[in-house]
């Protein structure tokens, strides 16, 4: 059974700076592309940033400049440094990966964490 958990994430002012982290575990033979998506409340779940396996990123406008995706895959953990974050950025984060395990191939999904910036 393949299981992403996420960590970080919490209350920061306007200009300050969070870091997120997904590590996934289980029976896992390769991770392909890893990425963080949010939510905000009443609105749908949208793309953040998204890595391969070989380090190519894709960012979302909004979030170009502000936010580093990077990952370890010794690891298996996908990371999110997020600075100058502004109170639009408020969301829950959640983990994204494609995964073949010893079971099948699937996408799989964190449970999530909150982000909050005051402003």
């Amino acid at each position: 059974q393949v299981q992403l958990v996420e960590s970080g994430g919490g209350l920061v002012q306007a200009g300050g700076s969070l870091s997120l982290s997904c590590l996934a575990s289980g029976s896992i033979i390769r991770v392909n592309d890893m990425g963080w998506y949010r939510q905000a409340p009443g609105k749908r779940r949208d793309l953040v940033a998204i890595i391969t396996s070989g380090g190519g990123t894709h960012y979302a406008d909004s979030v170009k400049g502000r936010f580093t995706i990077s990952r370890d895959n010794g690891k298996n953990t996908v990371y999110l440094q997020m600075n100058t974050l502004k109170p639009e950025d408020t969301a829950v984060y959640y983990c994204n990966a494609d995964i073949n395990s010893a079971q099948a191939i699937g996408t799989y999904w964190g449970q999530g964490t909150q982000v909050t910036v005051s402003s």
